[in-house]
């Protein structure tokens, strides 16, 4: 079971005192923390493999692992649910702090920290399957939704974004011990990958790793810059390059004829829905949340002005929308004309 959090002042500070306190104002540690017990896990993983190495962890803004250094930066806001109540306020989500997707977080991140520990990306048949790791990352990539020349690991397609990820992604899915990866994959060209992975985890079983530096880079016990800052930066990230449009689709679930006035209001129906539909078209696409509220806001701004009202029941509204919101946005995404911010 998890350790109790440490007992922090700021826990208690209203939102915006705690937006204005600095990195370094949190004091945060990584051990004995909440996310202890799934490092462990990590570790326990690569042991039952025979790998001989063990990433550091620090605590960073976002999660990352650097070039040259085998280790795994961990973002604050999964260190303690106060924060993490202040990034679901924000930004609508919380990346990793639920446990299924912390140690998912922490099995890629350690598929850089063991390209780094042993230098993997020199290999001649890891840069013909996966590409070079010097192509340079892109700040938004367009994804391919059915691709079956990647796994599918972390939302939004993220194996494709560089080979890198692609690596690291690919290296996950290997460790996770319940993915039978062999099956899943069959029939995929993914599955070289994974047997790729396979044989160079292989090469180094019982190796003690060839580079061991301990910098942390990005430690946030350094850093004087706000709270605020770093959620203002977040949003316009993941914020969309442009609207959607969604106007001519409505039409198909709501009206704002005479004859359907007496019924819900769709701008408040969709309200009262949001977080059910959203969780679900986020699900389904792999799109942040925070992105699909943006999408959100759109529709109820456009029901709202139109005066539009539900034509039929609730129950058949809400799957109606979720289907036509995921239909819209795998569309826009496989069109080539959404990019995903890195």
């Amino acid at each position: 079971m998890p350790k109790k959090t440490k007992n922090y002042s700021w826990t208690r500070l209203k939102d915006s005192e705690l937006l204005e306190l600095r990195f370094c104002d949190l004091e945060l540690e990584v051990k004995g923390s909440r996310i202890t017990p799934h490092i462990n896990q990590l570790y326990k993983e690569l042991k039952q493999r025979k790998i001989e190495f063990n990433p550091h962890v620090w605590i960073a803004q976002d999660w990352f692992a650097m070039d040259g250094i085998p280790g795994i930066a961990v973002p604050f806001y999964i260190m303690h649910e106060r924060l993490a109540k202040l990034s679901r306020k924000l930004i609508t989500d919380v990346e990793g702090f639920n446990n299924r997707d912390c140690i998912k977080l922490l099995r890629h991140e350690a598929g850089h920290a063991i390209d780094n520990a042993y230098k993997l990306r020199l290999s001649r048949k890891r840069q013909k399957l996966f590409g070079l790791s010097s192509q340079d990352y892109p700040e938004r990539y367009s994804p391919r939704a059915y691709s079956k020349k990647y796994v599918v690991h972390l939302n939004s397609w993220y194996a494709q974004a560089h080979p890198d990820e692609d690596w690291a992604e690919t290296f996950a899915v290997w460790l996770n011990p319940k993915s039978n990866w062999k099956q899943r994959y069959k029939n995929w060209p993914a599955l070289n990958k994974l047997k790729l992975v396979n044989e160079l985890m292989n090469e180094i079983k019982d190796v003690p790793p060839f580079v061991t530096r301990t910098e942390q880079p990005g430690d946030i016990t350094k850093s004087r810059k706000k709270l605020k800052t770093f959620f203002n930066e977040k949003r316009e990230a993941m914020g969309l390059e442009k609207p959607f449009y969604l106007e001519p689709l409505l039409v198909r679930l709501f009206s704002s004829e005479p004859e359907f006035k007496k019924r819900k209001r769709a701008a408040n129906f969709i309200r009262d829905e949001r977080p059910l539909i959203r969780e679900k078209v986020a699900r389904w696409t792999g799109q942040y949340k925070y992105t699909i509220d943006l999408m959100l806001n759109e529709v109820i701004q456009s029901c709202k002005e139109k005066n539009m009202h539900l034509t039929k029941s609730e129950r058949e509204t809400r799957l109606d929308l979720v289907g036509m919101l995921t239909a819209q946005t795998l569309n826009y995404i496989n069109s080539g004309h959404h990019k995903i911010a890195m």
